[in-house]
């Protein structure tokens, strides 16, 4: 090969590995970094990244064994960039017929809850990497699915928990596209599973030479709907024709000696999943005609119920193409949806259906029905609520007991109310009632356990007159998790437990149906979370089952506060500001500081100023947020309050703006009396919304020497129908869309902006030609910008090379724009 070729395809090679930078500079900027490699960020902030991450656990049905999964290290951009299909909203390793962005466990070991003693296995496939995992519900084994993208295979585990040893299952492989692609029978005897189709040949090639226009066309009459702006959707039939074969499986029941049964014909199954006795299949298909505009998920599909064998038994919907929905966050799909099998019952199906259309515009006084039907499926639905808002889901507990909560977004307002399903003319009874903003007065989450089939069932007492709540325990001096046991009859409550300082306790479930032990995460500003069993009946003594220890020791002299303040306006605010180690503000005097956060709207002024987090939680230090530059000297104010309030019939959008500014200056205004920031050295950043607000600060305020802006939006006429929890589309309402636009304020930034992201983001709306428009506006208006585009990257960044990009690319404009910047009271002292 001719000299000059190997290095141009060299070269090729090497920017295809490397971030798109693009910059424009001042004098004072720095210049742009050639695209022939990743960089590093400084020693420490490459010590978060490699630093090692705690284990996840899974918790037995039978509540006396932990299964842990280790996390491992960040993925190199040689696995991150393996193929990847992007087809129906749908992200494929086509090698593995797989969803491409598992993080993988890369050890697996068991722990008895009595004694805390760690199991090891035996027989574990090596190198290890669990995509998920699942409990058998005798508890006698636990199935994983192994998946390695290097070799293309997909397989399905399991562990004898007795043996102590794993084995593969079947040779043949798995289809994990739509899902988890197996899981156990009620019996524990099979597993019920998704396989890559035998004998369906090559995947289809698409043309290189067109046959012809890919055409669309709206019907007259259709109507206005909302159409989100969706990523990775269908762009043609060759798509189309990809999108079948991968999806496309072959359900089947898989014994435990490894006997494989076939049930029916491969099918572009979505969900399948078995009645609690194990006698029925329900079964959600998805069928022609697709979209160029929604996802898979609004694709036509028929729902079915099939026996044992795989052969129908009944058709409970034939549903149609969603191409958009009437206006409004409150508006869903007509016909039957949120459909699943009732908990507490051998085989009856439950599912919510619209009685308005699915429009909130229209009045109506029963918005949702709650519809059962019971095998044989040959009598008419069943109701068994009329909700004046949208279903919202269902705690199951026995045929005189079910709790069925309702929602509506445009309020905020949540109701729970007690049915009985073995007699559903039975009048329900309503147990709450408020705002789903109302942290202070949450009462928490129904606690469950699972039943002998692996059902999620209500923990009741053996009166039948209790349940118990498991709460984060809002309230003026931050959470507080709590465990109740609460009276169905009067509704009062007994807590038995509450998290008090100086530690900070998370229950995460009851280990017995008595409400006597439970197992709980524990930690402080200094120690790590572990996890712990909890006597709640004996003076709560504390038993530790786990010692993971501080993965940044370095970092054990961060000092954590949770700090209020207030708005101009009267709303109450809060941030958690961290100071670095060692650092003395009366002594040390300010420092450059970093702010990070993310609006969020609220219908209440009081709900907005109420407390989040907690000032008793560890001091975790990860490369993902702000507090990574506490070890670059940075003082950092993380997650400061933005809420953009509107009461009553007004909306939060209506005055976004000057909200956010005042947010901004509360917060500017209250480190730098604090003494710990610099007023003329202080930089705003954020992820995707964030990103959004962090443009908007710079282009409506001077409070901020740089912009740090991850992954975001900044043109909203490119997201028409809505964006985050607006839900008037740009005709409606096209003054806000152009005011919350910091790209037709371009011209109003005057301090530097760092804009990074995915270059395959999929987050709705985000778009990466989000940023490159943005770049492109700042730069022909003559201000300070830089693009940096991750290849192989979504809207969140995996690879360690991205990672390690993405912190040097903050610390590069932090150190040039915010630490080189004159101090305030230099600035002051200027004659």
């Amino acid at each position: 090969m001719d000299k000059s070729l190997q290095r141009f395809i060299l070269a090729g090679l090497l920017l295809a590995a490397s971030p798109l930078v693009l910059a424009d500079t001042r004098a004072s900027a720095p210049a742009a970094t050639p695209a022939s490699g990743y960089l590093a960020p400084p020693a420490p902030l490459q010590a978060l990244v490699d630093a090692p991450r705690p284990p996840q656990l899974s918790i037995s049905p039978h509540r006396d064994l932990l299964a842990l999964t280790q996390t491992p290290a960040l993925p190199g951009i040689d696995v991150v960039a393996q193929p990847e299909l992007k087809l129906a909203g749908l992200r494929i390793n086509p090698r593995t017929y797989a969803q491409s962005r598992f993080v993988f466990g890369s050890d697996l070991w068991l722990m008895d809850v009595a004694s805390g003693k760690e199991i090891r296995l035996q027989g574990l496939p090596k190198p290890l990497s669990i995509a998920t995992s699942s409990w058998s519900p005798d508890q006698r084994y636990l199935a994983f699915n192994q998946v390695n993208a290097r070799e293309g295979t997909n397989e399905l585990w399991v562990v004898d928990v007795a043996a102590r040893s794993a084995r593969r299952l079947i040779t043949l492989p798995l289809n994990t596209v739509a899902g988890r692609g197996y899981r156990w029978m009620p019996d524990s005897s099979q597993l019920l599973v998704q396989l890559q189709p035998e004998g369906q040949g090559a995947a289809p090639v698409a043309s290189i030479i067109p046959t012809g226009p890919d055409t669309q066309q709206t019907q007259a009459g259709g109507g206005v709907k909302a159409i989100r702006t969706y990523q990775d959707m269908l762009r043609n039939e060759d798509d189309a024709r990809l999108f079948e074969y991968y999806l496309r499986s072959q359900s089947a029941l898989v014994s435990l000696d490894g006997k494989v049964t076939r049930l029916g014909d491969p099918a572009l199954t979505l969900a399948i999943a078995p009645s609690p006795d194990g006698r029925y299949l329900l079964r959600e298909r998805v069928e022609r005609p697709f979209s160029y505009l929604v996802p898979v998920e609004s694709f036509p599909r028929r729902i079915e119920v099939l026996d044992r064998d795989g052969k129908l038994v009944k058709e409970i919907a034939h549903l149609p193409l969603v191409e958009g929905l009437p206006t409004g966050n409150d508006a869903v799909p007509t016909g039957v949806r949120d459909i699943t099998w009732r908990a507490d019952a051998p085989a009856t199906l439950v599912w919510a259906e619209a009685q308005d259309g699915g429009d909130p515009a229209r009045t109506a006084d029963i918005r949702d029905l709650v519809q059962m039907q019971s095998a044989p499926f040959d009598q008419s639905p069943v109701t068994l609520a009329k909700l004046g808002s949208r279903y919202a889901g269902a705690y199951w507990g026995n045929g005189g007991l079910a709790l069925i909560d309702e929602f509506w977004w445009k309020t905020r307002h949540v109701k729970e109310w007690r049915v009985s399903p073995d007699q559903p003319a039975q009048a329900p009874a309503l147990l709450r009632e408020g705002s789903s903003e109302d942290r202070y007065r949450d009462p928490g989450t129904p606690a469950t356990m699972p039943d002998e089939h692996g059902e999620a069932r209500l923990i009741v007492t053996a009166d039948g007159q209790n349940i118990y709540r498991l709460g984060e325990g809002a309230s003026p001096e931050g959470d507080r998790p709590f465990i109740d046991r609460v009276n169905l009859k009067t509704g009062t409550s007994a807590r038995l437990f509450q998290s008090q300082a100086p530690y900070y306790e998370d229950p995460q479930v009851l280990l017995d149906a008595e409400g006597t032990r439970a197992l709980i995460s524990r930690e402080s500003p200094t120690e790590p979370t572990n996890y712990y069993v909890r006597e709640l009946a004996t003076n709560g003594k504390l038993h530790e089952l786990t010692h993971f220890p501080n993965p940044l020791p370095q970092l054990k002299g961060v000092k954590k506060e949770q700090i209020r303040y207030k708005r101009k306006d009267g709303v109450e605010l809060t941030a958690t500001l961290y100071l670095p180690p060692n650092y003395d503000p009366k002594k040390d005097g300010p420092r450059p500081m970093l702010m990070w956060a993310y609006p969020a709207e609220f219908k209440s002024a009081d709900a907005a100023g109420q407390v989040t987090d907690s000032p008793y939680r560890f001091n975790r230090i990860s490369y993902w947020g702000p507090q990574a530059f506490l070890t670059m000297g940075y003082t950092v104010l993380d997650n400061f309050s933005v809420p953009i309030v509107g009461e009553g019939s007004k909306e939060p959008n209506d005055t976004y703006i000057p909200q956010l500014v005042a947010s901004a200056e509360a917060a500017v205004d209250e480190v730098v009396r604090r003494g710990v920031a610099d007023r003329n050295r202080i930089a705003v950043g954020g992820h995707s919304y964030g990103a959004f607000m962090t443009a908007n600060l710079l282009a409506h305020t001077r409070l901020f020497k740089a912009g740090i802006a991850r992954s975001g939006a900044y043109n909203r006429t490119l997201t028409p129908f809505g964006f985050q929890a607006e839900e008037r589309n740009y005709w409606q309402a096209p003054d806000v869309y152009n005011t919350m636009s910091p790209f037709n304020y371009a011209d109003h930034i005057k301090d530097a902006l760092l804009m990074i992201h995915g270059e395959q983001d999929n987050n709705s709306g985000t778009f990466p030609i989000q940023s490159e428009r943005m770049y492109a506006a700042i730069k022909g208006l003559g201000g300070t910008t830089r693009l940096v585009l991750l290849p192989n990257e979504a809207h969140a960044y995996r690879a360690r090379e991205s990672i390690m990009q993405m912190l040097a690319e903050m610390n590069n404009w932090l150190e040039t724009y915010v630490k080189q910047a004159k101090p305030a009271d230099k600035l002051a002292a200027k004659p």
